[in-house]
């Protein structure tokens, strides 16, 4: 009995760490990258009420790709440029939480980068990884396709 109380302790524990180091991963942006929010329900609030498009980076921390965009293309000079004309959102989609965001768009590979409006309309979207250049043209393209602040009834 306290030997099987052990090993389960001792499983749990182990557990219970790499998820939590998973956790901290996926949350943990370098330095000059935009500033995320991890709701969406909050994402989409604060880009209808600022009337800015909003940036849904489905995610993980075990994905490689997006781990990779997650270091050298959302903080590069090419990209920050862009920091304030969005409001950007890093859902990780091993996060309950994320589960109906990540179905309503239609995730079923990471990186999904959603770009919407603040009512949650598609302004665009790319699955998979890219450089900083071709992300930056994925950007400009979701921007001339925004409804101009004016328009954000």
């Amino acid at each position: 009995m306290n030997r099987s109380r052990f090993l389960l302790t001792l499983v749990l524990g182990s557990f219970l760490t790499i998820n939590s180091a998973q956790w901290l991963a996926a949350k943990d942006f370098p330095e000059g990258s935009p500033k995320f929010l991890t709701s969406y329900k909050d994402a989409l609030a604060e880009g209808e009420k600022s009337g800015k498009p909003v940036i849904l980076v489905f995610s993980a921390a075990w994905c490689g790709p997006c781990q990779a965009m997650k270091k050298s293309v959302y903080p590069s000079k090419e990209v920050q440029s862009f920091h304030d004309k969005f409001v950007w959102a890093y859902l990780d989609v091993d996060d309950n939480a994320n589960e109906k965001a990540s179905s309503k768009h239609g995730v079923s590979g990471i990186p999904h980068i959603e770009i919407v409006d603040g009512k949650g309309k598609s302004l665009g979207k790319q699955v998979g990884s890219s450089d900083p250049g071709a992300f930056v043209k994925k950007l400009e393209a979701a921007l001339k396709a925004a409804p101009a602040p004016a328009d954000k009834k």
